[in-house]
């Protein structure tokens, strides 16, 4: 793996600039996000997923895309069917748990075969966050339900459907964001819970899929734990909950440092992120005079964080040979039979 900077990092619009394309050349970021003003037919796409892994100097460069379903869903007809959210697919299991889990996994596998179309190779799902009642909707209907067993059930089948077809899962937003009562994106949301309640609650669907690759912060601080620092930039939270007792020890990347709900300007953001134990920082939003900063703290992927990536990044390109057509029409199957 040529060496590469410890950030994922996204651009501006359908094409790089020759300012994005002369910067990520120089800073070498380890993988890249598409969002909605990224895309806009194939080609196109397939031709930005081609310049980004350029500039990064990796053929394998990882392309990151957050295509959950529902309201959360970057790429839309004609470049893929709407899917349905977390939520209908979470009813279907409290009704019928074998179909649940079957139509969750299918909807993954349908995600890769759309996905790996356009050479991106990382999706951020499966949510694993479960809501409580009044909690702010951020996350809602994302979820598969509002008990830890179904999140983890449903997650896990979900991971497997992407890595069925060869796209890389993941898990967000660890240890939990079910609970925040205000939108990261905005504010930073503190969770005052009782230790005992999280650890049942909100860290057991993370805890049952500690086993895969990489996973996502939540910029959320759980007093009982850090009433300082959100886990995102919390030593505390990394090091005793996400790696001790969840037992995560695959890639760690932080949500997207440009959200409200961090402070500091972009360096230190990056910096107390990677200090706090994250393997890699995430900004979305590709803003250069915010991309710079973030790029001048962050130092070359190494260590047991390298180990982290490679490790994560085995499983990448591994099909299981599934007939697109026969998956599509078997989950139409089941949300027509729900309807």
């Amino acid at each position: 793996m040529t060496e590469s900077k410890a950030m994922i990092l996204g651009c501006s619009g359908l094409s790089l600039t020759p300012d994005e394309a002369a910067f990520f050349r120089d800073e070498r970021p380890w993988a890249f996000i598409l969002f909605a003003r990224n895309v806009s037919e194939p080609g196109q796409i397939r031709d930005l997923v081609g310049a980004l892994r350029d500039c990064s100097g990796r053929n394998d460069a990882l392309v990151f895309i957050d295509q959950e379903g529902g309201r959360v869903q970057r790429l839309r007809p004609p470049l893929a069917p709407n899917y349905p959210a977390g939520s209908p697919l979470g009813a279907l299991y409290r009704h019928d748990s074998q179909a649940g889990l079957r139509a969750a996994w299918l909807l993954s596998r349908l995600h890769a075969f759309d996905l790996s179309a356009l050479g991106i190779t990382a999706d951020c799902l499966p949510v694993l966050d479960v809501p409580v009642e009044g909690a702010h909707d951020v996350i809602g209907n994302r979820a598969y339900g509002k008990d830890p067993d179904t999140v983890a059930a449903m997650g896990r089948a979900a991971a497997e459907g992407l890595l069925a077809g060869g796209v890389l899962p993941v898990i967000k937003h660890i240890p939990g964001h079910g609970r925040a009562f205000s939108d990261s994106h905005h504010a930073l949301p503190v969770v005052d819970t009782p230790l005992e309640e999280l650890r049942r609650h909100d860290f057991a669907p993370f805890k049952a899929n500690a086993g895969f690759g990489m996973a996502m912060t939540a910029h959320v601080i759980y007093s009982a734990i850090d009433p300082e620092r959100p886990a995102t930039t919390s030593p505390k939270v990394i090091s005793d909950y996400i790696r001790g007792e969840i037992g995560f020890d695959g890639l760690l990347m932080s949500d997207d440092l440009s959200m409200k709900a961090l402070s500091g300007d972009f360096a230190a953001r990056a910096a107390a992120s990677l200090a706090a134990g994250c393997d890699v920082v995430l900004h979305c939003n590709g803003l250069m005079d915010e991309m710079a900063p973030v790029a001048s703290a962050v130092p070359a992927l190494q260590g047991r964080a390298l180990e982290r990536a490679k490790r994560a990044m085995a499983p990448l390109g591994r099909t299981d040979g599934a007939d697109e057509s026969a998956v599509r029409d078997e989950f139409a199957a089941y949300f027509e039979a729900v309807a």
